[in-house]
C-alpha cells in the first residue's frame, strides 16, 4: 500500500469508523420504547450471530438461543416486537454510517490525485496537450441520466436528515448530531404506499437542485479556470438526463399526463435555481446600469414561479443575452468585480437550459408492435395483413405514413397512451427547449423494424419529418440482442429514410447497452464481454457508414448490474470504441452513494470526464486488445456462460430464490412504482422477472450470484488448457480485465455463505447451495492466483473497510430476515393459519430496507 492510500485508510479508520463508535452511543437518547435495553440487546444478539455461525448454526438457531439465554421474553408478540426495534435501531446506525462516509468524503479521498479532474488539468498542460482537449470538448460530454428504478429505500424526509446530518458531523457539531438524531427517531422509514412515478421524480429533483447544480457549476468554473478556451458555450461538457416520468417500460402507472407534470417540475425547479442565485447576485452587483437588468430577470424567472397558471416563453436565450449583458457591463465599466459570479451562473444556464434535465422516453418494443397490428385489426391507417409481412415491407411502408392518428379511437390506455406521449414531446419542447426532450428509448429493441415502429409513432403523432428533432435510441440487453445488434444496425443505416433522419441529426447515433438484463440472462462475464464486442462492432459498422455513434450504458449500482468503479471501465476502452461521450444511468441508492454530497458528485464526475478525455489525449487510448487477449476473454466468457447456464438452468432455480429469499415480498415494500416483473402473471418466473428483484435478492441472501458466478469455472477451465500464465499477463496489462475481475471481488466481499448453510441440507435445494457456494470458492481461489493477493478487494482497503463495517452493523437484520423467513415457511407447510403471519412477512421487508441501505457501495 502506497503512502497515499495508507494515509486516507487511517483517515477513513479515524473519521469514521472511531467517530461511529462514539456518536452511535447517542443512540441511547434516542425517542425508542426501551432504547437503552435495546442497544445493549442488539449488541449481544450482534455477537451471538457471530459466534452462531462459526459454529455452524441456523438464523433459526441462533435467534432463539439468543431469547433463551440473553432474555426473558417467552411471548412470541413480544419476541417479535423486540425484532422489530432491533431493525428501527440497525437502520439509524446505518444512517449515521453513511452520513459519516459523506461528511469524511473530501479527507478520505485524494480530490487532486490520479484519475480526477486535477490530475488530468495537470497532465494536460504538463504535456502541452491544450489544442487536443480543445478539439475534445467541441462535442464530448459527460451525461449521468437518473432513473427510478427502486433499489433504494430510503425516503425523501430520511434522505433530507442525512444531508443536514453529514454537514453537522463535518463541523463537529455534537449539538445538532444529536438533535437530528432525534428527528432520525421519530421519521418513518417504511412507506405506507408506493410512490407514484411523480414522487420519485420529485425525490430525484432533490438531488438536482442540492448536489447537480452545485456541482456541475464547480466542475465547469475548474475547468475554464485551467482551459479558458477549450470550454465553449455550444457543447456542454456535462449534462443531465432523466427518466421518472417518461420511462414507461413494464410501468403501467406513467402515462402522458405524469411526463408532462414532470417536465413542468423540471423547469421548475431550475428556474428556482436561477432565481435565488440572481437574488444573490443582485446584493453584490449593485452597481450602474447593472440593477435594471437583473430586476428584469429576477421578475421574469418570479413570474414563471409563482404566479398561479401562468407560463411564459423564457428561454435560454433569454437568460443568458442579459446575462451577458451584465458581463459586458462588469468589464467595461466595473474592472471585472464579481465578473467570476455573473459567470458561474453562465456556465450552469450552458448546462441545464430550462430544462434541468432532458426526459427520455422509453417504452418496450412489444408495445409498439403490438399498438400497429391494433391498427391493422380495423385497417386503420395500417393494411390488415401488416402483421404478415417480411421485415424489409414493414420498414418500406413506416416510413411512408402520411396520415395522423386519432388516439380517442383506441380503447387501451397503453395504446392511446403511447401515441398521447408522442405528441406531448411537442409541449414539453415549446416550453423546456429542443433538450428537454428529445430521446426515445426502445427496450427489448431486436430488429430495425422496431426502430422504425417508433419513427412511425411520430408520423402517425402528426411530427413532419423534416422536424423530427427526435433521437431513436434502440436498446440492446440480452446475450442474443447484444449479438446481432450490428445486423440491426445496419439495416437502419441502409434505409434510405432513416439516413434522412440521421443527417437531420447531424449524423449522430445513441445506442443503449443494458447490464442488467444481460447479467440475468448469460451470467458476469459473457454480459460484460458480450457488451464489449457489440460495442466494437457497432462502432465499426457505424464508423462504415459515417456515422457517429454514441454509446448509452445502462449501469446499477452493484457490479452484477454495471456498477463498481464505472470510471475504470471507461478508462479501459480502446480507439476501437466509440468515446463520443460517456452516458450512463444512474439508479438507486448510487445516486446518493456516488453522488449524494456536492463534493462526492464533483469527485466522480470528474473521474468519469478524466476517463473519457485521457482515452483520446493519451496513448493508453491507442492500445486495444490483440488478437490473442479477445480470443483468450472469448474462451473465458464462454466457459463462464456455459457453467452459469448450468445454475440457470436448473429446474429449482427461482423456486429456490422465492424460497430462501424475500423475492416474493419485492412488490409490497412500496419503495417504487414499477412492478417486479414484466407481463400480468400471478407467478413468478426467471422469464419475466425484472433484474433489480432478481440481482437484489441474491444480494440480501448474501450469495451474490451474478457479481461472479462462472468466473471460477472460466478460469480453471482456461488453466486446464494451460494458459494461466497468459491469463495472469493479462490481469497486469489489461486494465478492461482487472477492473472487470476487481469489481467481481466487490460482489463478492458482500457474500456471507454461512447465513445460508443451513440450505446445504435441504432435499430439494441443497443441490443449487452447494453449486453456487462451490463456485464462490473457486473463483475466490483463481482470483488470488492471478491478483497474488490473499483476501479480497486488496488493492481497494478503504472500499474493504467500509465494506466490512457495514456487513457487521447488517448481520442481525440479514439473521432477523432468514429467521422471519423460515417461520413463513414452517406455516405454509404446516397449513398453519396463525395471525402473527402477516407480521412476520412486515419483519422481512422492513430487514430490506436496511439490508440495501447498509449496501449503498456495491448494494
Amino acid at each position: 500500500m502506497d503512502h497515499t492510500s495508507s494515509q486516507s485508510l487511517q483517515q477513513f479508520r479515524n473519521l469514521v469508523g472511531i467517530r461511529f463508535q462514539l456518536y452511535n452511543s447517542l443512540f441511547t437518547s434516542l425517542p425508542f420504547h426501551k432504547i437503552e435495553k435495546t442497544g445493549i440487546l442488539l449488541s449481544l444478539l450482534s455477537s451471538n450471530c457471530e459466534d452462531g455461525y462459526k459454529k455452524n448454526q441456523s438464523p433459526i438457531q441462533i435467534i432463539e438461543e439468543f431469547f433463551s439465554k440473553q432474555t426473558a421474553y417467552v411471548n412470541e408478540q413480544e419476541k417479535l416486537d423486540l425484532l422489530f426495534r432491533f431493525v428501527q435501531y440497525a437502520e439509524r446506525q446505518v444512517v449515521l454510517f453513511d452520513a459519516l462516509e459523506d461528511s469524511a468524503f473530501r479527507e478520505v479521498h485524494d480530490m487532486n490525485g490520479v484519475g480526477t479532474l486535477k490530475h488530468l488539468e495537470s497532465e494536460i498542460i504538463r504535456t502541452e496537450k491544450q489544442d487536443e482537449l480543445a478539439k475534445k470538448l467541441e462535442d464530448f460530454t459527460v451525461r449521468l441520466v437518473l432513473t427510478a428504478h427502486p433499489t433504494q429505500f430510503y425516503p425523501g424526509p430520511v434522505l433530507g436528515i442525512i444531508h443536514d446530518l453529514s454537514k453537522a458531523l463535518a463541523d463537529n457539531n455534537a449539538t445538532l448530531v444529536n438533535t437530528l438524531q432525534q428527528q432520525l427517531g421519530r421519521t418513518p422509514f417504511l412507506k405506507k404506499e408506493k410512490p407514484t412515478p411523480y414522487d420519485e421524480a420529485v425525490s430525484l429533483i432533490w438531488y438536482m437542485e442540492n448536489v447537480f447544480y452545485p456541482a456541475a457549476g464547480r466542475i465547469i468554473a475548474a475547468l475554464k479556470g485551467s482551459f479558458p478556451h477549450a470550454v465553449g458555450t455550444e457543447n456542454p461538457v456535462f449534462q443531465m438526463g432523466f427518466w421518472p416520468g417518461g420511462d414507461r417500460d413494464g410501468n403501467p402507472f406513467v402515462n402522458t399526463e405524469t411526463t408532462l407534470r414532470v417536465a413542468d417540475s423540471l423547469r421548475g425547479s431550475i428556474l428556482k435555481c436561477y432565481y435565488l442565485d440572481v437574488r444573490k447576485l443582485r446584493r453584490r452587483l449593485t452597481f450602474q446600469g447593472i440593477e435594471p437588468l437583473l430586476i428584469g430577470l429576477e421578475k421574469k424567472l418570479y413570474d414563471n414561479l409563482f404566479i398561479p397558471g401562468y407560463r411564459s416563453h423564457l428561454s435560454k436565450e433569454d437568460i443568458v443575452e442579459t446575462l451577458e449583458q451584465v458581463r459586458k457591463i462588469i468589464i467595461h465599466e466595473h474592472n471585472g468585480l464579481f465578473q467570476h459570479l455573473v459567470e458561474s451562473l453562465l456556465n450552469k444556464v450552458h448546462i441545464f437550459g430550462v430544462h434541468f434535465a432532458s426526459l427520455d422516453i422509453r417504452q418496450e418494443s412489444g408495445v409498439h408492435t403490438h399498438l400497429f397490428e391494433t391498427m391493422a385489426e380495423s385497417n386503420y391507417i395500417v393494411p390488415a395483413d401488416y402483421p404478415r409481412w417480411p421485415e424489409e415491407k414493414k420498414i418500406s411502408f413506416l416510413s411512408t405514413i402520411t396520415e395522423t392518428a386519432d388516439p380517442s379511437l383506441f380503447k387501451d390506455d397503453v395504446e392511446r397512451d403511447t401515441l398521447e406521449c408522442v405528441a406531448a414531446i411537442k409541449t414539453i419542447q415549446q416550453y423546456n427547449g429542443a433538450d428537454g426532450c428529445n430521446r426515445y428509448i426502445i427496450s427489448q429493441c431486436n430488429s430495425a423494424a422496431n426502430a422504425m415502429e417508433v419513427f412511425a409513432l411520430f408520423l402517425l403523432a402528426g411530427w413532419k419529418k423534416d422536424e423530427m428533432n427526435i433521437d431513436i435510441v434502440p436498446l440492446f440487453e440480452t446475450i442474443e440482442d447484444l449479438k446481432h445488434a450490428a445486423a440491426v444496425m445496419e439495416k437502419l443505416y441502409r434505409d434510405p429514410a432513416y439516413r434522412e433522419h440521421l443527417e437531420r441529426r447531424k449524423n449522430f447515433q445513441t445506442i443503449m447497452v443494458g447490464f442488467s438484463d444481460g447479467t440475468k440472462d448469460g451470467g458476469y462475464l459473457m454480459a460484460n464481454w458480450s457488451i464489449y464486442k457489440a460495442k466494437e462492432e457497432l462502432t465499426r459498422i457505424s464508423r462504415e457508414y459515417g456515422v457517429d455513434v454514441i454509446f448509452f450504458d445502462g449501469r446499477g449500482g452493484p457490479p452484477s448490474r454495471g456498477g463498481g468503479k464505472t470510471h475504470r471501465f471507461y478508462a479501459s476502452m480502446g480507439r476501437n470504441i466509440s468515446n463520443k461521450e460517456i452516458q450512463l444511468t444512474i439508479q438507486g441508492q448510487t445516486v446518493s452513494s456516488n453522488f449524494g454530497t456536492i463534493d462526492a458528485a464533483e469527485f466522480n464526475i470528474g473521474q468519469l470526464l478524466n476517463a473519457g478525455i485521457s482515452n483520446d489525449l493519451f496513448v493508453s487510448r491507442n492500445t486495444i486488445l490483440s488478437d490473442k487477449e479477445t480470443e483468450l476473454l472469448q474462451q473465458l466468457a464462454e466457459a463462464g456462460f456455459d457453467s452459469y447456464k448450468q445454475l440457470k438452468n436448473h429446474p429449482y432455480l427461482t423456486d429456490y430464490l422465492v424460497h430462501a429469499s424475500p423475492l416474493r415480498f419485492y412488490n409490497q415494500t412500496n419503495i417504487g412504482s414499477r412492478p417486479a416483473k414484466r407481463g400480468k402473471s400471478s407467478g413468478i418466473s426467471l422469464k419475466d422477472l425484472r433484474a433489480i428483484p432478481f440481482a437484489g435478492s441474491w444480494s440480501q441472501l448474501k450469495q451474490n450470484v451474478t457479481g461472479f458466478y462462472g468466473v471460477g469455472s472460466a478460469l480453471q477451465k482456461l488453466e486446464k488448457d494451460g494458459r494461466l500464465d497468459e491469463l495472469k499477463k493479462l490481469y497486469k496489462e489489461s486494465l478492461f480485465f482487472k477492473t472487470l475481475l476487481d469489481n467481481c471481488e466487490m460482489a463478492m466481499m458482500k457474500s456471507f455463505f454461512p447465513l445460508t448453510s443451513y440450505l446445504s441440507r435441504h432435499k430439494q435445494f441443497g443441490e443449487i447451495w452447494q453449486m453456487i457456494y462451490h463456485e464462490f470458492e473457486l473463483t475466490r481461489q483463481y482470483l488470488f492466483k492471478l491478483s497474488g493477493h490473499t483476501e479480497l478487494m486488496q488493492d481497494y482497503p478503504i472500499d474493504q473497510l467500509s465494506i466490512q463495517m457495514r456487513e457487521r452493523i447488517v448481520m442481525p437484520l440479514v439473521t432477523i430476515q432468514q429467521y422471519a423467513l423460515t417461520r413463513i415457511r414452517e406455516m405454509e407447510e404446516q397449513l398453519v393459519t396463525s395471525p402473527l403471519r402477516p407480521v412476520y412477512e412486515k419483519l422481512v421487508m422492513r430487514c430490506s430496507f436496511g439490508i440495501i441501505n447498509a449496501g449503498r457501495n456495491s448494494a
